[in-house]
């Protein structure tokens, strides 16, 4: 798939250039500002590319938030990121809106949730947590792990209709959650986005492996077709139904984020 050409911004003062990241409409328009200048470039019905590229003796800095709103795919995974430069260190949603993170096992949607959602945030591996906490050591996982979902998705709920702005932790493979929440956020008139973790398999199972659990292999081979399945969907200007818009973070544009929030 060739890439859209890089655009080249003016450099603010302190000699850094602050990338910015092209947006595309799920249908392949192209999305303006207020002046009716374009903010895309399309490219073969893609996604969004690339951003800001430094002159000579500067150096990229990263950008610092970028506010997510409207039917756009978002890519600021390698190819949407100016050379060497990072991802945005704030990801800002409307808000009212809900978000789910989705990406193989092992991703680190956990990681990334802990570290930059300030705001309430929905994660099956917290409830799981608490539970191992409370039961006897050698006890399987899998022998409470009914009651692991049904405490979290109980926590979904209240959260849901509490009508709070959150974040939600999804494997990717379970579709009927998207729609779940696809349907909460037309009911309160809001949108849901999609955050979506391109890493590759084998540092996924690496991550399984450091955090001291893992998954089957069968589970794992469903969660990689169903995420694989996500990402040529968002590469084609598909978001699922129900999205509003999807952002694509690949590890080093995750490791960037420092919140993950609402706002306006």
């Amino acid at each position: 798939m060739q890439l859209a050409r890089p655009s080249l911004h003016v450099p603010r003062p302190g000699n850094a250039v602050v990338p910015h990241y092209r947006l595309f409409t799920l249908d392949g328009d192209e999305s303006r500002d207020r002046r009716g200048r374009p903010e895309t470039v399309h490219s073969s019905g893609a996604y969004a590319t690339t951003g800001g590229v430094p002159v000579p003796g500067q150096r990229a800095v990263p950008a610092p938030e970028l506010l997510c709103r409207g039917p756009l795919i978002r890519d600021l995974r390698a190819g949407g990121r100016p050379p060497g430069g990072e991802g945005p260190r704030r990801l800002l949603f409307g808000t009212g809106d809900l978000v789910v993170v989705s990406g193989l096992p092992g991703s680190g949607k956990s990681t990334l949730m802990r570290r930059s959602v300030p705001g309430p945030r929905i994660d099956s591996h917290d409830t799981r947590e608490r539970f191992a906490a409370r039961m006897p050591r050698l006890l399987p996982y899998v022998l409470y792990r009914p009651l692991v979902r049904l405490a979290h998705y109980a926590g979904l709920r209240r959260a849901l209709r509490a009508g709070e702005s959150v974040v939600v932790h999804d494997c990717g493979s379970q579709a009927w959650v998207r729609r779940w929440l696809a349907r909460e956020a037309a009911r309160r008139g809001r949108a849901l986005h999609l955050l979506l973790l391109d890493v590759d398999p084998g540092t996924a199972l690496a991550g399984q492996r450091e955090r001291g659990r893992g998954v089957s292999r069968y589970a794992f081979a469903r969660h990689r077709r169903a995420v694989t399945r996500l990402l040529r969907d968002a590469e084609h200007g598909r978001a699922p139904v129900g999205c509003a818009g999807v952002v694509l973070l690949d590890r080093p544009a995750a490791d960037s984020l420092r919140t993950v929030g609402f706002a306006g």
